[in-house]
């Protein structure tokens, strides 16, 4: 159970400092303590070293606020902060949570450690604070891959056209990876270490709805009662996801009211649950087929890494200019000016204000709850296209609802979905009015499932939100 090496990347030279008071852990994008190699890896060098580990997790609110995250993200995020405290103290681990940008945290930290573990994430916010930490910090400062299956540079070199092409590379690697991670025993526990430390500035997690009511943030969009962040609650919904519902998921996956979905999103964003712990439990699940697994695994495990591989080459991603492929931009320009039937403001698609009474209720799902399933996802944003002005407004309307009011927005996956919805990893396809040859999706979409009762269940679940 050794974490695999192409998973380990030694950032600077500088050796392991003597006469340290810790080692140090930056747990930012893998907010969990099972199943996380990063933790692991860190307890290894701590007993290494004979020293107590300390984890540390920089908060961020007001101006310096994470971008475009608003009180329903932070609730949930708190939520698996407290999780993620209770489990590190139960392991001998000290937890302090500090006000500021993960660099500046970890680098002040970092002074007082013989080593400082990072985690990974992709975007180019996470890949400042991580290029910070490694120009500034002064001890030797080691990165761990904890959050896809197979490392991204293992997967592929390049930028991926579609899943097609990253499918077989990623099958080839992805047992070399799809391990068991066994947690480490700790030779030195950390009691009191942060008050041995006079650290006085750190933050109580425990009460997560108290220690929000004491942050700047957007408050317009509020915590949902559907959700609940940890990865208590993620392992929680996964087993009953694999008793309950994961018989037929092939066949019922594209179906949002036949409850197929497993509800990982948020949990795999937030980092409350790892990508191979779910795939190792997909694959011992009894009771389901082959294509069972295969359907799971490939939504887990191929289009969720095709959309890492994208951010990770693409420079821009949220951009309409760079993110959407040359030919798609072509064909979208050539149909600008073609008559848009309807057209409607923003805010009017914020409060589901349209014609089309099955997106109005897939966005109050979406606004009410924090989720929506992803068969009305694709619809959802190809409606957006075509009842916006342009297809750049279309796409910068798209990428600011679908941030603001999904709890698994502001990831790899959600900048690539809303990209494809503009023709990226897809071909060109029949031309016709608005989309030019991208990919159109008509209301007869909706035949294809119980639109009745989707809307049943979006309204039992809008009710649960009220009570």
């Amino acid at each position: 159970m050794a974490i695999q090496p192409a998973r380990i990347r030694v950032l600077n030279d500088q050796p392991p400092r003597d006469r340290s008071e810790y080692v140090l852990y930056l747990m930012q994008q893998a907010m969990r303590v099972p199943f996380n190699p990063a933790l692991e890896l860190a307890i290894e060098e701590a007993n290494r070293l004979n020293l107590p580990l300390l984890v540390c997790f920089g908060l961020l609110d007001g101006a310096n606020g994470f971008p475009e995250a608003n009180a329903r993200h932070y609730a949930f995020l708190l939520q698996g902060l407290a999780d993620a405290a209770a489990a590190l103290d139960k392991r001998g681990i000290a937890f302090l949570v500090r006000r500021g940008t993960p660099a500046e945290v970890a680098i002040d930290l970092s002074e007082e450690a013989a080593l400082l573990v990072l985690d990974r994430g992709y975007l180019a916010i996470q890949k400042r604070w991580y290029g910070e930490i490694e120009q500034k910090a002064t001890c030797r400062v080691v990165q761990v891959e904890g959050d896809v299956v197979v490392p991204v540079e293992n997967a592929s070199t390049k930028h991926e056209y579609a899943a097609r092409t990253l499918r077989p590379k990623l099958q080839k690697l992805w047992d070399d990876f799809l391990e068991p991670l066994a947690p480490r025993e700790i030779d030195h526990p950390a009691d009191g270490l942060i008050a041995r430390l006079k650290r006085k500035d750190g933050l109580d997690v425990s009460d997560p709805d108290r220690l929000l009511a004491t942050l700047t943030l957007d408050t317009t969009v509020g915590p949902v009662k559907r959700f609940r962040g940890g990865h208590n609650e993620a392992s929680r919904r996964l087993t009953r996801f694999l008793k309950d519902a994961f018989a037929g998921y092939g066949a019922g996956r594209n179906k949002p009211e036949a409850g197929a979905a497993s509800h990982m999103s948020p949990y795999l964003h937030f980092g409350h649950i790892s990508p191979v712990e779910i795939a190792l439990a997909i694959r011992a699940a009894k009771d389901a087929d082959r294509d069972d697994r295969s359907a799971y695994l490939e939504e887990l495990i191929v289009r969720r890494e095709l959309a890492m591989n994208h951010v990770f080459h693409t420079r821009g991603y949220d951009d309409y200019g760079r993110a959407v492929p040359d030919w798609a931009r072509k064909t979208l320009a050539e149909h600008t000016d073609d008559e848009r039937p309807t057209l409607y403001s923003e805010q009017e698609l914020a409060e589901g204000k349209t014609h089309d009474h099955y997106w109005n209720v897939a966005m109050r799902e979406m606004r009410e709850t924090g989720y929506m399933h992803n068969q009305l996802r694709m619809y959802w944003g190809k409606k957006i296209l075509e009842w916006s002005p342009s297809p750049e407004e279309a796409f910068a309307r798209t990428l600011r609802l679908n941030n603001r009011y999904f709890l698994d927005g502001r990831d790899a996956n959600s900048f690539t979905n809303v990209a494809w919805i503009f023709g990226l990893h897809d071909r060109p396809w029949k031309t016709r009015k608005i989309f030019g040859s991208v990919r159109y999706q008509s209301e007869n979409s909706l035949r294809k499932f119980d639109a009745k009762g989707y809307e049943r269940a979006v309204t039992r679940l809008c009710e649960a939100e009220k009570n």
